[in-house]
């Protein structure tokens, strides 16, 4: 059976989409007016709203201090990003080092900012003279990683919820049609899985993971799977008081222990909506994923501007 339409992997089985990378970036420019690195034709601007929209990480550089003669003025940005690149602060050798020091930034995993000088001779080889004062800005989302097992009504109607904010949804089932007809967007990705709990030992750590499949039979193989595999932040179940019941005295059967069993939500969502409606029941586990905290960006790093302004006024006095 052929993937979704709205699958952004490859492959179907396939969780991340492997973009190309921009291209060998470690050629040593001998001129300030380089050759610029291969780099996304695109405004930093738009790069910036792509990326937010994407929940990826990336990084603002901007040239804040210039002395002598340099690639580019003050004021001029560009974004980097884990495998791309988009504007441009001048290409060549300095360009590269930027954008090496960004990535160390961005490997980081939290929110950074510095302001880092560039002698072009004897740092970039490039025989302008001048040098640079660069400031590096990091970006890191902060956002919920959520799993939906099941296509039908009630995941349909989760997802077109989440992907409004900030939350990474993955959907898989095993009825392309179903997942073909999910919204489309950045934080949503669709996976087909012709046995749907094979797929649980892939899920990302930390997830947030919810079974609402179409059929029972299915249902139990998942939670088993899942409670097996751990490593989720919460496991909900579609269902009612008697399907929980159920479930819970079959799992205690099969050698579950009471930890395990209570770590199980089911019924799932909020229980001040007593709505049965498939919007009714998604807006339910809607809002019990978004009471839950993201953790906060980590501010420690930040520059602040008695920071910021030594470094720019060392650049200045090496002019």
């Amino acid at each position: 059976m052929p993937a979704p339409a709205c699958a952004t992997t490859a492959s179907t089985r396939a969780w991340i989409r492997q973009r190309p990378r921009s291209g060998s970036t470690g050629r040593r420019a001998k001129r300030c007016e380089g050759r610029p690195m291969p780099m996304r034709d695109s405004h930093w601007s738009e790069a910036v709203a792509r990326l937010q929209a994407a929940g990826e990480a990336y990084a603002l550089v901007t040239v804040m201090a210039t002395a002598g003669s340099t690639p580019r003025e003050r004021g001029a940005k560009m974004v980097v990003s884990a495998a791309d690149t988009y504007a441009s602060i001048g290409g060549g050798q300095l360009e590269y080092l930027v954008v090496q020091r960004a990535r160390e930034c961005l490997a980081a995993g939290q929110a950074l900012q510095e302001v880092k000088q560039f002698p072009l001779a004897a740092e970039a080889q490039q025989c302008c003279g001048g040098s640079v004062a660069i400031f590096i800005e990091t970006f890191v989302p902060q956002r919920r990683e959520v799993c939906l097992f099941g296509a039908g009504h009630v995941a349909a109607a989760l997802a077109g919820i989440l992907v409004q904010t900030e939350t990474r949804v993955t959907c898989i089932d095993n009825r392309a049609e179903l997942l073909a007809q999910l919204p489309a967007g950045e934080r949503l990705q669709c996976l087909f899985e012709a046995q749907p709990e094979d797929a649980v030992a892939r899920l990302p750590a930390g997830a947030s993971v919810f079974v609402l499949t179409h059929d029972h039979a299915l249902d139990y193989r998942l939670v088993s799977a899942l409670l097996q595999r751990g490593g989720w932040r919460r496991l909900g179940l579609i269902g009612s008081q008697t399907k929980s019941l159920r479930f819970r005295h079959r799992l205690g059967r099969d050698g579950f222990s009471e930890a395990q069993l209570a770590a199980l939500e089911c019924p799932v969502g909020l229980p001040e909506v007593q709505g049965k409606l498939p919007m009714e029941v998604a807006v339910s586990i809607a809002a019990s994923i978004l009471a839950e905290p993201v953790a906060a960006t980590d501010t420690d790093a930040a520059m602040g501007w008695p920071q910021m302004r030594a470094a720019l006024r060392d650049t200045e006095q090496s002019s």
